[in-house]
């Protein structure tokens, strides 16, 4: 089994398209006007809008409801990335970057939608040793 990718459902894709692409320099290719992909090396981070959730049966998913789930992306240095975003996170910040017990420096933000963001930057031997693939 391959891990590929999570899916955000939206009522609002090209806003959440729109602030994906500017956090990751990452375009967004959209596949119709209701679903696009956000390709990095690592995985996918799909985007839907609420429309597709019927090709599902319907109410299935509740977007901008989530409170279990972070969206990590590694980051060659994350406090460069918070300077840069200073402006984008605005009083979404949940955390400045900080340097976590297992070795990560960390960013958590909140993308428009609610849903939490964490980029973060292996800093101790052991954590970038983890990474280093």
């Amino acid at each position: 089994m391959n891990f590929v990718s999570i899916r955000i459902i939206t009522a609002e894709i090209k806003r959440l398209t729109s602030f994906y692409e500017r956090v990751t320099g990452i375009p967004v290719t959209m596949f119709t006007e209701d679903f696009g992909e956000l390709k990095t090396p690592a995985g996918t981070v799909a985007i839907g809008s609420t429309r597709t959730l019927q090709l599902f049966g319907g109410d299935v998913a509740r977007p901008a409801d989530n409170h279990t789930v972070i969206l990590e992306f590694r980051v060659a240095d994350v406090d460069a990335e918070y300077r840069r975003l200073a402006a984008v996170i605005g009083d979404t910040l949940v955390q400045a970057p900080t340097t976590m017990p297992w070795g990560n420096r960390s960013l958590m933000f909140r993308d428009p939608d609610g849903n939490l963001i964490n980029l973060f930057t292996p800093v101790t031997a052991e954590a970038i040793k983890k990474f280093d693939r």
